[in-house]
């Protein structure tokens, strides 16, 4: 069977994420910083017929991430679509006027260097087998900086860069990169940020494999 690997994995987005492509017969590898909840939600999954496994690692600790990949690779088999939705810690979200230079390192290292480290994990399977999809989920400052959220939104576009770059140069190696943009908070009910409808589009980005960016809802003028 095919494999998602889901890195920031959650009650929420991440759990509907996995019973989408569950649905779709993808094990699903569970890969979080809080240990002590990947296996309830594994668990959660199975009893609705979701093939899951719970990896623990800090996206901040690349070393740990590569080994979670490599893990999850050994344990369900090669990965074939990689999504990335940690969110980012509070701390991050500073004025821009109180943020440092010193302040974007933790920012940096969530947002761009735990998603490289990622690819370039799951890259050499994906090419080995000549498909795949990386799939990067944003919130809304990674198109339109925000003030209040000076250290997210300045990793949230070095990521956005990454990301864009990857789709252009992997495009010719059938390795789909898309980023789905999420304006604002995901909102249970919602018509387009409901995390099941989130999920769809999801599943959706990875099937029809058109562009890059993609947006949720539309962004507020």
């Amino acid at each position: 069977m095919p494999t998602l690997a889901l890195i920031g994995a959650g009650p929420g987005l991440g759990a509907a994420v996995a019973r989408r492509f569950g649905r779709e017969g993808f094990d699903i590898a569970l890969i979080s910083r809080n240990s002590e909840h990947l296996d309830p939600l594994a668990a959660d999954l199975k009893q609705q017929g979701v093939h899951a496994r719970g990896f623990a690692a800090d996206v901040t600790n690349t070393q740990a991430l590569r080994a979670a990949l490599d893990a999850a690779t050994a344990t369900l088999g090669p990965i074939e679509v990689l999504q990335y939705s940690p969110v980012p810690h509070k701390v991050f979200m500073k004025p821009v006027q109180d943020t440092t230079a010193a302040d974007l390192h933790g920012p940096l290292a969530f947002s761009l260097f735990g998603p490289m480290a990622a690819v370039e994990q799951v890259l050499p399977d994906m090419r080995e087998r000549g498909r795949g999809t990386v799939l990067f989920v944003n919130g809304g400052s990674a198109v339109r900086p925000h003030p209040q959220r000076a250290g997210t939104s300045i990793a949230f576009a070095a990521e956005s860069a990454y990301a864009h770059m990857l789709h252009d140069a992997l495009a010719g190696e059938h390795i789909h990169v898309a980023q789905l943009i999420i304006p604002g908070a995901i909102i249970p009910g919602d018509e387009h940020t409901d995390p099941d409808q989130l999920a769809r589009t999801l599943w959706t980005l990875h099937e029809q494999r058109g562009g890059f960016r993609h947006y949720a809802s539309p962004m507020d003028t």
